[in-house]
């Protein structure tokens, strides 16, 4: 096989946003490790911090490595009120909402309505961001929740209605409004907004920490959470955006809620955890949810508007028919640039991708 024929190889966007949720499945259990030395809140704004750094140098390495550059879209003025909502829904409110919250909520309440970020992601996709969602969408979506709230049941835990609990809501509906907002620009650079998004809210948290008068980690601990955070969080989300350019929040989100999954089976590898009654019974309601998915089908006849955008995008997927003089093109077929599309009408199957944000 050719260097060509092996850059057009791409992870399919469905197990890409899968394999977004192993590695953010996996940050609970490697965290829980360095829970010891490090305290909640700096834990955080170190994983954020890795993200973005991590990230960083890694543009940094591909660059002196002589990778060709251009290919993914630069985020322009447009994106940056975007991106800025996103940081500060995601990043800086939702923990703040959540912080405050769980001071009135007892911990079983809390661990259950955590999981209905995916849902809030759905809703704020389909009422506000128009997203294209079928019967069998919101049937995984429930599937998924259901699951994820079967596996955080704490039957002897401590249950209440407060305040707090819909405050901790609150935090899934901002942490929803931030993936939705990252969808908007999803076509940009994952890495160039993973950096930004990674280095914001780390940011953020570390003079959180600093005002809560946090004992900050040791360079040691500090390393170890940066380097976790540039995989769980920074791999992790960079997948994540890339599925949402293929497949809409909502589609891309319910498969992102199989993160607790990830994390038992690793906790069960890493702490010899013994899985209990409730793990078996939450499996195969998580696996139906996401083979509702995986064998979603979607097809109509439907109108794409003349358009002028600007991503990474080839000549072979048949919605790129624009001319370019001779040796523009990279070898592999892959660019970015600002292009138009005409307006066309025309039929096949097809998800709520960045061509596809029409109504129904």
């Amino acid at each position: 096989m050719n260097r060509a024929s092996m850059n057009r190889i791409r992870i399919h966007p469905m197990f890409q946003a899968l394999i977004a949720a192993l590695l953010f499945g996996a940050s609970a259990p490697l965290a829980k490790l360095l829970l010891g030395a490090v305290e909640p809140v700096p834990l955080a704004a170190f994983l954020y911090m890795g993200s973005g750094v991590g990230l960083l140098l890694f543009r940094g390495l591909r660059g002196m490595g002589g990778r060709p550059t251009g290919v993914e879209a630069r985020m322009g003025k447009a994106d940056l009120s975007w991106l800025a909502g996103a940081i500060l829904a995601g990043g800086v409110a939702a923990p703040i909402v959540l912080m405050f919250s769980l001071r009135n909520t007892p911990a079983a309440t809390a661990s259950l309505l955590l999981n209905f970020e995916g849902a809030a992601t759905t809703l704020i996709a389909a009422l506000w961001f128009k997203e294209a969602i079928g019967r069998r969408v919101w049937l995984a979506v429930a599937f998924v929740t259901a699951a994820s709230i079967l596996l955080s049941w704490k039957a002897n835990g401590q249950w209440g209605i407060s305040a707090g609990a819909a405050g901790v809501l609150g935090a899934c509906v901002l942490w929803g409004m931030d993936n939705n907002l990252t969808r908007n620009i999803s076509a940009k650079d994952p890495l160039a907004i993973v950096s930004v998004k990674g280095i914001g809210a780390g940011g953020f948290s570390l003079a959180l920490a600093l005002i809560l008068h946090n004992r900050l980690p040791s360079p040691g601990a500090a390393l170890g959470a940066m380097l976790l955070g540039s995989v769980s969080y920074g791999l992790s989300i960079v997948l994540f955006i890339l599925a949402m350019r293929s497949l809409g929040a909502a589609r891309t989100s319910a498969l992102y809620g199989t993160a607790p999954f990830a994390g038992t089976l690793l906790s069960l590898a890493v702490f010899r955890e013994t899985p209990g009654i409730l793990f078996f019974a939450s499996l195969p309601v998580m696996i139906a949810g996401a083979v509702l998915l995986l064998g979603e089908k979607h097809t109509h006849r439907h109108v794409h508007v003349a358009i002028e955008h600007d991503h990474r995008h080839s000549h072979a997927d048949g919605h790129h028919t624009h001319r370019h003089e001779e040796g523009e093109i990279p070898s592999n077929g892959e660019h970015s640039h600002p292009h138009g599309h005409e307006a066309v009408a025309h039929r096949h199957q097809h998800a709520p991708d960045i061509h596809h944000r029409h109504d129904h």
